[in-house]
């Protein structure tokens, strides 16, 4: 979405945020699923480390207005931490 401004990439990423809503909430976070093929899904219990870390922060970058994180000074890392680039 950042470089494109092409919608569709906020329109699936809407998409999965809706199915994480209705699929993984529970009330005291987010759960993990048994097997994703399988609905009604079976709730295992556990909520990922990196699902607040990085999958929410990347929901968050997506739909902030485009000025949030200039991606011209910073870099995500693979924990979606933003790292300022070195000229």
């Amino acid at each position: 979405w950042y470089y494109t401004g092409d919608p569709k990439y906020r329109r699936m990423a809407h998409e999965m945020f809706t199915g994480f809503q209705k699929y993984c909430k529970v009330a005291w976070g987010y759960t993990a699923i048994a097997n994703v093929n399988n609905v009604p899904v079976k709730a295992r219990d556990s909520q990922e480390s990196f699902w607040l870390a990085e999958t929410m922060k990347y929901f968050y970058l997506i739909f902030a207005p485009r000025n949030t994180l200039n991606l011209e000074e910073w870099v995500l890392n693979t924990e979606a931490q933003p790292m300022r680039i070195w000229t």
